[in-house]
């Protein structure tokens, strides 16, 4: 019980070393607390020290946002524009004569 009133461990953790319900031991607590003349008593409230001091900040340089990754384009790669605006793309390996027919078939009205 003094160790879960202590300043190092909260009863939680009090609680946890030694296996026992943090429910149990927090009634444990309030029935010796409540007591009048009680062997155990509650440390005074105070406030804890704090010390300020000014720290010079530099602000960091401003960063140029990434420049998106433009896709790879395949070695070879024909990039044909009808005047309909149909745009066509094929690589090296196209076979010529698929390729004709495909041509002829967005030409054909």
């Amino acid at each position: 019980m003094a160790e879960s009133l202590g300043p190092t461990l909260t009863p939680t953790e009090v609680a946890r070393k030694y296996g026992i319900s943090s429910g149990l031991l927090y009634t444990w607590r309030q029935h010796l607390l409540s007591k009048p003349g009680g062997l155990l008593t509650r440390s005074s409230p105070s406030f804890a020290q704090v010390e300020m001091a000014t720290v010079q900040v530099q602000p960091e340089a401003p960063v140029a946002p990434a420049q998106p990754a433009l896709p790879s384009r395949p070695e070879g790669l024909i990039e044909i524009v009808l005047p309909d605006g149909v745009s066509l793309r094929v690589d090296a390996q196209v076979n010529t004569k698929a390729l004709r027919r495909v041509l002829e078939a967005l030409r054909a009205p």
